[in-house]
């Protein structure tokens, strides 16, 4: 995937890329829909759930199973990564972020480099966040919400919130959170599975619970 001038200086910009529909339906299918086997947790990736419940919230290294090798597809990385991050790329880390009908877990408003500085000494933040939509994302279901151009602010003071959810995260305080909305708004990318999304390391985001069936 070659990338624009225009779309590199978006993404400078605002922190994202948003692609529609990149990828066809048999190159996004979602392994879920098969059945919970086909999310088992493999000897080197971890589960974590939604609380009490049954349904996966983040599963690591689904990767190296057959179901979901697709996703090591050249077309999600490559040209485009390289373009962005001015060198070679490779791929650091995969999951499935899952979140079941009617009682799907938020993610609270976060950097991921907050998580990879503070939990996984990750010296700088040079790594790209590429998102494959596996099921239709839409205003039900709890999308994505970014905050355009909230990147450009570098690492942000974050506190670690390891009661919200099953999933301990660095969340950012609300008082920043209202400045850098006045500054920059929220938007959250919507579209059929197969759509993808490149952002930004220090790129704050959130997501709403799942509230659909």
């Amino acid at each position: 995937m070659r990338l624009s001038e225009g779309q590199i200086q978006g993404f400078d910009r605002d922190g994202f890329l948003f692609f529609p529909s990149l990828f066809r339906p048999d190159e996004s299918e979602n392994p879920g829909r098969r059945g919970p086997a086909a999310l088992r947790p493999t000897p080197a990736g971890e589960r974590a759930r939604e609380g009490q419940r049954r349904g996966p919230h983040e599963l690591r290294s689904a990767h190296v199973q057959r179901s979901v090798r697709k996703a090591r597809s050249p077309s999600t990385h490559g040209r485009g990564d390289r373009a962005i991050l001015a060198e070679d790329v490779y791929m650091h880390q995969f999951k499935i972020n899952g979140k079941m009908a009617f009682d799907g877990d938020v993610w609270q408003w976060h950097q991921d480099y907050g998580t990879w500085k503070n939990d996984d000494l990750m010296p700088e933040p040079r790594a790209m966040n590429v998102a494959i939509f596996l099921d239709e994302v839409n205003e039900f279901n709890g999308p994505l919400m970014f905050i355009p151009g909230s990147h450009k602010r570098g690492v942000l003071e974050a506190s670690h919130d390891t009661s919200t959810t099953s999933y301990p995260l660095w969340t950012i305080d609300h008082e920043t959170i209202g400045k850098l909305v006045e500054r920059g708004g929220i938007v959250a990318p919507k579209g059929p599975a197969g759509s993808m999304i490149l952002f930004h390391s220090c790129l704050v985001h959130a997501s709403t619970s799942n509230l659909s069936p």
